[in-house]
């Protein structure tokens, strides 16, 4: 490949979950029900949200972006990798593959920023209920979501226009299912520094601080539960922040356990497999935590399907 000629970076190769052709209808079978489950229970809540006016709260509004985003994440990348296995053709375009890593690390941003905005919203109803209504009003909810876009967009551009700038002159094989940022970078010779120390900083940024407030939101949280002389009352706030902390749960586990097994080996299936629980498995769950925990939600699921069969 000629250095300095970027057009001429046509295709990368993602080596998948597995070599093993024996292998790959299971996988296709077992990444395609998943994808069908993320799609339509992630459907289910937006729908259920936005058709009940008695969902149409702060805590449901932000629950519902959220669903969006996990339905948009997967969307982003499993399609790619069943059309790989079904095709058998493991490439992938130039382009295709710098927009997956876009909307890979959009997509995250937005849960993490998102989670730590509805850890905020909880804080607000638990310890200053009489002025809940006031502080979360439909303005701040919807400033605080177009904020979260833009630095998600801001953030993702930063990381393409250094990425768009590099000279790959390796082989193109990407040891993974999709294309992640550090392992795209891998591929490049020439320099990485800024885009190393870019992933970095924004990781601080965007990881350790979000992280930061949610585990403060829920400190002051706990303390004002500590402090209610009824127990239903202590019932009932601890009820209605048990969905929210275990997605917050999920989504951090799942994203350190990615981190901490691609530090501590280097075996890419491993790193792959770690990766599954990340990319697929949170965004299919997260709607069921939702729903299973929540009688506001499962109410309006089943006006919502009753709804739906009584139409056909």
């Amino acid at each position: 490949m000629e250095a300095g000629n970027q057009t001429r970076v046509l295709e990368f190769i993602l080596l998948g979950l597995s070599v093993d052709s024996e292998l790959q209808p299971l996988i296709f079978v077992l990444f395609l029900m998943m994808y069908l489950v993320t799609l339509l229970g992630n459907l289910l809540i937006v729908m259920a949200i936005i058709s009940d006016s008695n969902l149409h709260t702060p805590m449901y509004f932000f629950l519902s972006n959220l669903s969006l985003v996990d339905l948009c994440f997967s969307t982003t990348i499993v399609p790619q990798m069943l059309i790989n296995i079904q095709t058998e053709r493991k490439v992938i375009s130039y382009m295709d593959c710098l927009t997956q890593v876009y909307f890979s690390m959009f997509f995250p941003i937005l849960d993490t920023l998102l989670l730590t905005v509805m850890a905020f919203d909880r804080f607000v109803a638990i310890c200053h209920p009489l002025n809940y209504m006031v502080i979360m009003s439909p303005h701040l909810c919807g400033l605080l979501v177009f904020i979260i876009w833009f630095i998600g967009v801001m953030t993702s551009l930063l990381h393409i226009s250094l990425m768009i700038e590099l000279i790959f002159c390796r082989d193109l094989v990407i040891p993974h299912f999709f294309c992640e940022l550090t392992l795209v970078l891998k591929l490049a010779c020439s320099d990485t520094f800024l885009n190393s120390t870019l992933i970095y900083f924004m990781t601080g940024m965007l990881g350790v601080f979000p992280l930061s407030g949610i585990l403060f939101s829920y400190s002051r949280i706990v303390s004002s539960i500590r402090k209610m002389s009824s127990s239903g009352g202590k019932q009932k706030a601890f009820s209605t922040c048990g969905s929210h902390l275990s997605v917050v749960s999920l989504f951090y586990g799942t994203g350190v356990g990615v981190y901490f097994t691609s530090a501590v080996t280097q075996a890419p299936e491993k790193v792959s497999v770690a990766s599954v629980m990340y990319t697929v498995v949170t965004p299919m769950l997260n709607p069921f935590i939702y729903s299973l925990r929540n009688k506001d939600v499962k109410r309006a699921l089943g006006r919502l399907i009753r709804r739906a069969a009584s139409d056909l």
